[in-house]
């Protein structure tokens, strides 16, 4: 069988991957991306009640490569962030308006975002999907070399491994990682509620960890519950009036009596770095680099952002007649994204431990803090804009600016 070429190869055809292999084609590249799983399975219409937060720079990224005008009318506006500490009368409020006029952000269903992703590549003739299809061996030389399930071969200039956490890539790479496991299992699902919520979300954060309550469309709120993990089995077995109880009890009355829609699924928590971003010709991007606490809502932007930064790195290697492998294109990637990336993930993981903690002065120091931050203004805001991705030295997408 003969072997097909293009420039970039993008390996894992999920949220990431496509949005990486739809920036580039976009900028005039020849993409492939390879996915195991079959489109039609993973365009089907039911809802498995996942939910991404979109962060306003993530927007723009989205917008820049034709994404966003496919799924805007599927996203909600996040206005407001409520912060609350359990029962502390203390918290900490961000209202859109206190820096602009543009939402901090939006929840979008993944099954509409996976779907404008496949609906914008479809409209690149540079952009082949192929799939389902396996990987089986990546061979890096003079050019990246795939074999592939079905014994063809597609030959890149650089392979991008959007594998996800479990990466293959990266680990025939001997990448090595940094990793531990949360004692904390993460609950989705999705309500329905009389009360609008007017774009509010709500983190309210309980001994177990954070309780988190997104807006969506049509008066419904996705909810993002983090558990421990020797309780969270017993949850999830609960029948549906035992386990509506134990939502509502956490949820609150605030948006009156609430009725669950759509399954429950749940994973475990984790954190995971790559020592490294990059090997010859591969480059990590998302989970096969980084995983952190959802505590956030953070992990798809800064995948976002990594495809971003990666895609300006190449777009603009080429224009200077760089192999997209050239190791100083691969490095100027790599420093961009280590920051950002190793800084959040400190972040997050800080959060979760200081807020999943019930030893009384931790919790009187944090709501102290709580409160000191809702009254310093210039550091509220700082906060405000870094929630929003617009903090940092951002690429041209994440600016708003053309690749």
């Amino acid at each position: 069988m003969a072997t097909a070429r293009v420039e970039l190869a993008v390996v894992g055809g999920g949220l990431n991957g496509m949005t990486l292999g739809i920036a580039c084609a976009s900028a005039g590249l020849r993409v492939a991306v390879l996915d195991r799983e079959d489109p039609a399975t993973i365009l089907s219409e039911r809802f498995d009640g996942r939910t991404s937060a979109i962060a306003y720079g993530s927007m723009r990224v989205l917008a820049g490569i034709g994404v966003w005008p496919l799924v805007a009318d599927q996203a909600e506006a996040i206005l407001e962030i409520r912060v609350v500490d359990n029962s502390a009368p203390l918290f900490l409020h961000y209202d859109h308006r206190e820096i602009g006029d543009e939402p901090l952000g939006w929840i979008v269903e993944n099954r509409h975002l996976r779907r404008a992703l496949h609906d914008r590549a479809g409209q690149l003739p540079n952009l082949e999907l192929i799939a389902p299809m396996a990987v089986e061996q990546a061979d890096y030389g003079a050019a990246a070399t795939l074999t592939l399930a079905d014994g063809g071969k597609l030959q890149a200039e650089l392979i991008a491994a959007a594998d996800g956490k479990n990466s293959p890539l990266r680990e025939a790479a001997r990448i090595r990682t940094v990793t531990w496991s949360y004692p904390q299992i993460g609950i989705v699902t999705t309500v329905r509620h009389p009360k609008p919520h007017r774009g509010v979300a709500v983190e309210h954060f309980l001994p177990a960890g954070p309780f988190a309550i997104l807006p969506m469309t049509d008066s419904r709120s996705s909810i993002v519950w983090t558990e421990d993990a020797g309780l969270a089995p017993a949850l999830l077995a609960l029948d549906d009036g035992a386990f509506h109880r134990e939502l509502q009890r956490r949820f609150g009355d605030f948006l009156g009596e609430i009725s669950v829609e759509g399954p429950r699924w749940s994973y475990p928590l984790s954190f995971l770095h790559a020592t490294s971003y990059i090997a010859p010709r591969l480059a990590l991007v998302g989970e096969a680099a980084h995983v952190i606490h959802p505590i956030a809502g953070q992990g798809l932007n800064l995948g976002i952002r990594d495809t971003a930064a990666l895609a300006e790195c190449l777009v603009d290697g080429r224009r200077l007649g760089l192999d997209l492998a050239d190791a100083t294109l691969l490095a100027r990637y790599q420093r961009w994204r280590r920051f950002d990336n190793v800084m959040l993930a400190g972040v997050t993981d800080g959060l979760n431990r200081l807020f999943s903690n019930t030893v009384p002065p931790i919790k009187v120091a944090r709501d102290l803090g709580l409160a000191a931050v809702a009254h310093i203004p210039p550091l509220k805001r700082l906060f405000m804009r870094h929630a929003m991705g617009m903090i940092g030295d951002l690429p041209r997408l994440v600016r708003g600016e053309a690749l």
